[in-house]
């Protein structure tokens, strides 16, 4: 993994938004590559898998960020958990 000073991701790969392709996560890729390669080759599941959804409070600006204005955690990301019981 290439680390550019305080950044993962060189500016100058940076791909055009007008592409139907565009990757809105272009700057953290090459973790998600490294992480899903990591878990694909020393994790291995059960038959006992249950999907779990949880806000997490966040409130800076970004574009995936969600209004539930019910919940304590009104603004936040939506993240979904992978659990295995063995």
């Amino acid at each position: 993994m290439f680390v550019f000073g305080n950044y993962f991701s060189d500016n100058k790969n940076k791909s055009d938004k007008t592409d139907e392709n565009y990757d809105q996560l272009w700057k953290m890729r090459v973790i998600f590559d490294k992480l899903n390669n990591s878990y694909t080759k020393y994790y291995s599941s059960t038959e006992h898998l249950e999907v779990d959804e949880v806000t997490v409070l966040f409130k800076v600006r970004a574009i995936f960020k969600q209004n539930i204005p019910k919940k304590h955690k009104q603004f936040g990301i939506k993240l979904y958990k992978l659990c295995d019981f063995k």
